[in-house]
């Protein structure tokens, strides 16, 4: 057998070991006792006053969907704004796109002013969606 699936099967057995020891210690020290207090769902610690399958209203779904979308935004801005702390990193990211024989001298003061006006054009969509969703409604709960 060779050597090389060693880790592998060291892993399965790990986890297998692991899981089959939660399973005993869950019946070992689990509750023994059924009772109605017991078997009743929990909710945050209230009791639970309606039906766990019940609909809810679309506007909760649009202030999440509206929340992820202004919440995502960051993971596009925060890799621009950690390149332009120092103005080094910038011109990293510029020379590692550009070709040896196309470089100017220029061509990287030109490329910061487009970094920069495509990171605005960004920020300003954003805005321009911001102010959408508030005119429709979407950030008032009825």
């Amino acid at each position: 057998m060779d050597s090389a699936f060693y880790p592998a099967f060291l892993f399965v057995g790990c986890a297998l070991g692991l899981a089959c020891l939660m399973y005993g210690m869950g019946r070992v020290m689990g509750p023994r006792r059924a009772g109605r207090v017991k078997e009743m769902p929990y909710e945050s610690g209230m009791d639970p006053i309606n039906d766990a399958r019940r609909r809810f209203d679309v506007r909760f779904h649009l202030v999440a969907i509206a929340f992820l979308l202004f919440d995502v935004e960051l993971l596009f801005l925060y890799p621009w704004a950690v390149a332009s702390r120092n103005p080094e990193g910038i011109d990293r990211a510029v020379a590692a796109t550009q070709t040896a024989a196309g470089a100017m001298r220029g061509a990287t003061d030109f490329s910061r002013l487009l970094v920069f006006g495509e990171v605005m054009v960004f920020i300003a969509l954003l805005a321009l969606g911001l102010v959408y969703a508030w005119r429709k409604g979407v950030f008032q709960w009825r």
